[in-house]
């Protein structure tokens, strides 16, 4: 692949894993082993394929090949570790468009696809993997809730072209018939609809918002400063057995999440009352 044509989870991949393209494994999904703060970890990444079968799913996104494929970079590396007294981080750098529907999709099961890979991730988790996404490019939809957000710690780079949501601006000021300059104005109210990094951050779903990075073209400062901030959350996460329940427990959270908080308290409270 042409150093020119990669998205910024490639870049990143290699950036982050030292690895030039021929060093690197997989088409759509690629991934590399790497030193990390002392130890090996696995950088996975979703990456456009030009030549893959589905048209939908040439660019970087979630379709049925790279629904399966992350899940078998996930679960090799749990098998791998099986035996052995170490589990290896896992780092999902997350640059993904949306995830491929199409016709063929759905009748090939792209749900299932996903699925594996949300599994995979969750697996990998629960055995004692630290998983640590880093958001450097979009993270929407369905893409990211199969490659990113099953991680222990989250963490995002503060520039433009980062966001996590639910649907392109584009598409949501169609079905919502409003501007894209009225859906901006909503997002500086309602905390859940903009698309800044720093909103999504209120919702206490962000562990670090890293700024002062250029994503597209980093230094070697601004690589080194990342890899710490990676370093540090798997770090982290292998001292936290509470596994995703941080995401409630933060300060952000309790303020702009209270709702949900009590939701899930009285869902609680009525379950274990049965």
């Amino acid at each position: 692949m042409n150093e020119s044509t990669l998205n910024r989870g490639a870049r990143w991949l290699r950036a982050l894993a030292g690895q030039q393209p021929d060093g690197v494994n997989g088409a759509c999904v690629q991934y590399a082993d790497s030193p990390l703060g002392g130890e090996t970890a696995r950088f996975i990444t979703v990456a456009p394929d030009a030549d893959n079968r589905f048209p939908r799913a040439r660019d970087n996104v979630v379709g049925l090949e790279q629904g399966w494929r992350l899940a078998q970079a996930v679960r090799d590396v749990i098998d791998a570790d099986k035996a052995s007294g170490t589990r290896r981080p896992i780092v999902a750098i997350v640059d993904v468009k949306s995830q491929a529907y199409g016709y063929r999709e759905e009748m090939l099961g792209i749900h299932l696809a996903c699925a594996a890979a949300v599994d995979a991730y969750a697996s990998a988790r629960q055995a004692g993997h630290p998983v640590v996404a880093l958001i450097v490019g979009p993270a929407m939809s369905g893409a990211f809730l199969a490659h990113g957000y099953q991680a222990n710690r989250i963490v995002a780079l503060d520039a433009p072209g980062t966001m996590v949501h639910a649907m392109g601006k584009e598409a949501a000021a169609r079905v919502t018939r409003r501007s894209v300059e009225d859906l901006d104005a909503l997002g500086e109210k309602i905390v859940p609809m903009s698309y800044s990094m720093a909103s999504f951050a209120k919702l206490g779903l962000l562990d670090e918002l890293i700024g002062d990075v250029d994503a597209d073209a980093p230094s070697d400062a601004q690589i080194a400063r990342v890899r710490d901030v990676l370093a540090q959350k798997v770090h982290e996460a292998r001292g936290d057995t509470s596994g995703l329940a941080h995401r409630l427990q933060g300060e952000a959270a309790q303020r702009t999440r209270a709702a949900s908080i009590e939701v899930r308290k009285r869902l609680a409270q009525q379950w274990d009352a049965n």
